[in-house]
């Protein structure tokens, strides 16, 4: 919302949300019509092994482009742990199906993180300062925008998996369940994404959490509650990176024993990443450019195009190709933004609003607008 500006931000959320919906129907239809049943297996047979390797890379690489004085509570420590815990052995799972019941966990403690944001909006919000571009409907930095949403409904690269373990394979069943679960996720998206810019407007950062102050107890038990959906929702990515590697060096199977050292393997790379990266904002930018727009807009497209024997006038061609170029602007257009123009990051950083009333102005870094606004906020006992 802070980069495509709330009005247009919106329109782009619903835009992101059908584009999405249309591509997930799109790959299914692709592999009827190829006889294939992976996604990697569809792009093979319809441009050969150099569209395979390109989206190995692409789904191999995407759950990696992640992002206190005592060590048993730092945020090193607590990833370490919880990893080992809990992430690395729901990896393990051979069959994604029974990650559904962890999945519905995760859904349910989104709808509380909702609750908590929709709850901040109406405590905080009166007090926090607006900034002055905070209404006006569209700003330059709205391709990086759609990088950001793009990220948020990119489920590609496991789509085929899901599909695999319904119990009626027809791509008019599976027209409806994604139909419904788009819907649902575009509705959650643009609540949080509202509750958020209501609250904080040009100040709000890629990593909502790091706006709200760290003795608010209510939103301290919002993150523990989205630590625990990124550790139930992860394993799900871990099966696409190790279907990617089974398929490449393996035939496809992997034993017992390979399956364990592979699943090791990707989960210590991904934890490894995430130590060195804190910085979320440029983390959802990069991923939604590099790797879920061409998983989005332009593979499925240019799958569908390639196999349809559909005249050029039917829906879906023409969908697909208003979706393909479209695609391929947000993808090289949204890096070159996403690297020259990055979202700030003060990660662990408390916001100007939080400090007592006897902070000192000099210590504190923030824009001519914020010094002029802040005294207005220095009283923040309304937030407790």
């Amino acid at each position: 919302m802070k980069q495509a500006g709330f009005p247009l931000g919106i329109l782009l959320l619903f835009w992101v949300s059908y584009i999405t919906d249309f591509s997930l129907v799109l790959l299914i239809k692709g592999g009827t019509l190829s006889g294939t049943d992976t996604y990697q297996s569809l792009v093979n047979k319809t441009f050969g092994f150099p569209g395979y390797l390109l989206l190995s890379v692409l789904q191999f690489l995407y759950p990696f482009i992640v992002d206190p004085e005592n060590l048993f509570i730092g945020r090193h420590f607590i990833i370490v742990l919880s990893t080992i815990v809990f992430t690395l052995p729901l990896s393990l799972y051979r069959d994604i199906a029974k990650l559904g019941k962890i999945s519905l966990i995760s859904t349910v403690l989104t709808t509380v993180i909702l609750g908590i944001a929709m709850a901040r909006v109406i405590s905080l919000s009166p007090h926090i300062p607006k900034t002055e571009d905070a209404w006006v409907f569209a700003k330059p930095n709205a391709i990086q925008a759609v990088g950001v949403m793009s990220f948020a409904f990119i489920c590609h690269h496991n789509c085929f998996l899901v599909y695999g373990s319904l119990e009626e394979r027809t791509v008019a069943k599976w027209s409806r369940i994604i139909h419904v679960s788009t819907l649902v996720s575009v509705l959650i998206s643009i609540l949080f994404a509202t509750c958020g810019y209501l609250t904080f407007t040009g100040f709000t950062q890629g990593d909502l959490f790091e706006n709200y102050c760290r003795n608010d107890d209510l939103v301290t038990f919002g993150r523990f509650c989205y630590g625990v959906t990124v550790i139930l929702t992860y394993p799900i990515e871990c099966f696409v990176t190790r279907e990617v590697i089974a398929n490449i060096f393996f035939g496809g199977n992997l034993s017992s024993v390979f399956h364990i050292i592979v699943t090791v393997v990707i989960i210590t790379i991904a934890t490894f990443v995430s130590l060195l990266i804190d910085c979320l904002g440029i983390v959802l930018e990069l991923n939604g450019v590099l790797c879920a727009a061409p998983l989005i807009f332009i593979i499925p497209s240019a799958c569908y195009l390639k196999l349809s024997e559909e005249p050029r006038t039917h829906s879906d061609k023409i969908m697909s190709c208003v979706m393909l170029p479209i695609g391929a602007v947000v993808m090289v257009v949204g890096f070159v933004m996403a690297v020259t123009n990055p979202q700030d990051c003060t990660h662990g950083q408390e916001m100007f609003y939080c400090f007592p009333d006897n902070f000192s102005l000099t210590n504190i870094s923030v824009s001519p607008f914020q010094l002029t606004t802040q005294l207005s906020v220095l009283n923040i006992s309304t937030f407790q």
